[in-house]
């Protein structure tokens, strides 16, 4: 027979008085070796990473389709997969039928979340973005109806055939906590108001393309900024793993082993075409660093 923790003349084990969340992963010891450190001091300050807010909006941002939990008559939690729009402040649009039990969940019960992730890659699922938008539904009416209208159909214009008809329900997810996890190690949990001021990226949905373009067309450029503004010297080979509206992540081969520099962007990226130009910016001022001094010590 189970026992009710806390109950008279049960004694709860002293790791259950306080339950916490876990910082990070109970991993064994690594015996990895540690990557290099630059030779010379970087002329380029490390690249600010996104927030945990940011992160959240531009994973919702890149994708038009989700997991909507609802709650059944019986308390019992209900999956469906749900096409969504999204207002400007972030807040997921979702266009229902009566005919789906989601549907009637919502009208009984506001409570719900929706999760989006990136797409799966063949090496390991999980070790992908993921975001689960936790709070309650409304039904907009009037002029927030016809927001909610053109979010829906800006995200999803083929649902301009059956938006009207008399059996669909537009409801908007007004967000009250946020779940975000980068893949392994990476998590962290953003209130609504930090979540609503945030700005999905607009580097994202060009990020993979320009890492592709910049390794086959400009290994050489790439090269120059791993040596003069990561501050590695030796380096005999450098690729782009990823871009983002702060900067580049490098992966940079030394005879001591593998790196992986990231440099920070003058300024942040504001507009899609502007990754570009930003990158042509670092590569002026590889050039223009003078390597003969600064080098890194202990």
């Amino acid at each position: 027979m189970c026992q009710i923790l806390g109950a008279p003349g049960v004694r709860v084990p002293a790791i259950m008085e306080r339950v916490t969340d876990p910082v990070e992963h109970g991993a064994p010891p690594s015996t990895a070796r540690e990557p290099p450190a630059p030779l010379r001091r970087p002329a380029a300050l490390p690249a600010r990473r996104r927030s945990a807010a940011e992160e959240a909006r531009t994973l919702l941002a890149g994708a038009r389709q989700g997991v909507l939990a609802s709650l059944s008559a019986d308390g019992a939690p209900w999956g469906s997969v749900v096409t969504y729009g999204a207002l400007a402040d972030g807040a997921p649009v979702l266009l229902v039928s009566l005919m789906a039990e989601h549907t009637r969940n919502l009208e009984a019960d506001a409570r719900a979340s929706l999760v989006v992730a990136e797409p799966p890659n063949d090496d390991n699922p999980l070790d992908r973005g993921r975001v689960t938008l936790a709070g309650r539904v409304v039904q907009p009416e009037g002029a927030a109806r016809a927001a909610a209208r053109a979010a829906h159909l800006e995200a999803m214009p083929s649902a301009e055939l059956y938006i009207d008809f008399d059996d669909f329900r537009l409801f908007v997810l007004e967000i009250e906590r946020v779940r975000w996890v980068g893949g392994y190690g990476r998590m962290d949990t953003v209130e609504a108001p930090d979540y609503v001021v945030a700005a999905p990226d607009p580097v994202a949905p060009h990020s993979h393309g320009a890492a592709r373009h910049l390794n086959a067309d400009h290994a050489d450029a790439l090269l120059e900024i791993a040596v003069a503004l990561a501050g590695f010297t030796d380096a005999s080979r450098a690729r782009c793993e990823g871009a983002d509206r702060y900067g580049l992540d490098l992966e940079v081969a030394t005879p001591r082993g593998t790196a992986h520099p990231r440099v920070g962007f003058t300024a942040p990226v504001d507009a899609p075409d502007g990754l570009r130009g930003a990158c042509v910016e670092l590569v002026r001022r590889a050039r223009a660093t003078d390597l003969s001094g600064d080098l890194a010590t202990d």
